[in-house]
């Protein structure tokens, strides 16, 4: 029985059952990485030019790159090709990259076209599945170079400059779709005050009120009203007590 969500167009699932494969692909990023069962297909429709006993079936990036290139190889004896960025992104189990892989081996063996069926995205992300989740379980940006830059991909070619430029693109690339996020969703990301921010000091009354000053003995008594900013009349008290003197206790 064929796995309920393979995330291929129920056609090529028909299609691939009728085929008689030597195992049905239940992980479709998995088992079609290394070309093997691709190399299977083709065996169906040109029997001379793939012999399935000469490819491996390993999961080794070197096993993958043999397969493919001869593959490749093959295919140019019938005048076909498959698209190479499909290939590379089969090779490093990109998301997205079997499926449409699958299905252009469906068009290119069989002629017929796919209708009226959403494929998946082009650009090998894991884009549609992080849309899928809660903001806060989305991931960071650390995270996000890690699962689109696969380890095969910097065994393949571990320039250093060249691993360089595929992290700064992904990273780009995050920081870009949390921005519109940011536009769509505004509500969902508050932004909050710098703490560091010195606060605003009050300007200084407009007007103050007028001070009297009552004596009584060595009491001095000073009544203040001053307008707030609310043009309320406020009043304070402010007594200055005269201490006297105390005598030291101690005898000269």
């Amino acid at each position: 029985m064929a796995p309920k969500k393979t995330g291929l167009p129920r056609e090529v699932v028909r299609w691939l059952q009728s085929l008689d494969l030597s195992f049905y692909p239940k992980n479709v990023p998995r088992d079609f990485s290394n070309g093997y069962l691709v190399a299977e297909i083709l065996s169906r429709y040109y029997t001379q030019d793939f012999l399935v006993q000469s490819y491996d079936r390993g999961a080794s990036l070197s096993a993958k790159q043999w397969n493919w290139s001869q593959i490749e190889r093959s295919l140019q004896k019938q005048n076909l090709h498959l698209m190479k960025k499909l290939i590379d992104g089969s090779i490093h189990c990109k998301p997205g990259a079997a499926e449409l892989l699958v299905q252009e081996v469906y068009t290119l063996l069989t002629t017929r076209s796919i209708r009226d069926v959403r494929g998946p995205a082009s650009d090998f992300t894991d884009r549609q599945y992080q849309e899928l989740l809660p903001t806060l379980a989305r991931s960071t940006a650390s995270r996000a170079i890690k699962n689109n830059l696969r380890i095969t991909e910097i065994m393949a070619e571990p320039d250093i400059s060249t691993n360089q430029r595929r992290a700064e693109v992904i990273l780009h690339r995050h920081l870009g779709h949390k921005a519109e996020d940011r536009v769509l969703n505004p509500g969902r990301l508050k932004v909050k005050p710098n703490l560091c921010r010195p606060a605003a000091k009050d300007p200084e009354p407009s007007s103050r009120g007028d001070e009297c000053f009552a004596s009584s003995g060595d009491t001095t008594v000073k009544f203040c009203s001053s307008s707030t900013r609310s043009g309320a009349a406020v009043s304070f008290k402010e007594i200055k007590v005269h201490q006297p003197v105390r005598r030291s206790l101690v005898n000269y």
